[in-house]
């Protein structure tokens, strides 16, 4: 879902709208509705009006007038999530592991940026707690420019969660070990 994203919204699209946005697309019913708790939202701090307006003005969602305060419903745009694996039980069970796996415990109070960071990385890791990525791939599903990623790599691996990153001199691949 992370290199769909990466292909459907615009370039220009925060990490925070992109990690609404991955919820939104994990979480949407057969009729491209979804439904996210604000309680959730407030706790990814997703909460903010101004990542709606973000997926709004990229055509990609519209919140519903009917939202309440306990949860905002929105309708998707793109019919290409319904063709997507997995079916929707696993979406959702994928969107609880995004969350998990966007906070870390040894990441703290990371940003939104952080946490797409850790989902792309711990989506791309095998079992051994190692990782392979092609870093224009990681960069575009991240919304960073290639060479902003070297920045991001050297934080996460500043507070913990990534033990090592290195460049393939080779393949110009990312290898990492969480």
């Amino acid at each position: 879902m992370l290199s769909y994203l990466a292909v459907t919204l615009p370039d220009n699209t925060p990490a925070p709208a992109r990690l609404l946005a991955l919820q939104c697309a994990l979480r949407v019913d057969d009729t491209l509705h979804v439904r996210l708790p604000r309680g959730l939202l407030r706790s990814l701090r997703l909460d903010a009006p101004k990542l709606w307006q973000d997926l709004e003005q990229a055509h990609w969602l519209h919140t519903s007038p009917t939202s309440t305060r306990s949860e905002i419903i929105a309708e998707l745009f793109d019919p290409g999530l319904l063709g997507q694996a997995p079916a929707r039980p696993d979406r959702r069970r994928a969107a609880d592991w995004a969350l998990r796996a966007g906070r870390p415990t040894k990441a703290g109070r990371a940003g939104e940026l952080q946490q797409l960071a850790c989902v792309y990385l711990a989506a791309h890791t095998d079992t051994c707690s190692r990782g392979l990525a092609e870093p224009d791939r990681m960069a575009r599903a991240c919304g960073l420019q290639p060479e902003e990623l070297r920045f991001l790599l050297d934080q996460l691996t500043a507070t913990g969660v990534l033990r090592s990153w290195h460049r393939c001199p080779y393949t110009e691949d990312l290898h990492w070990t969480f």
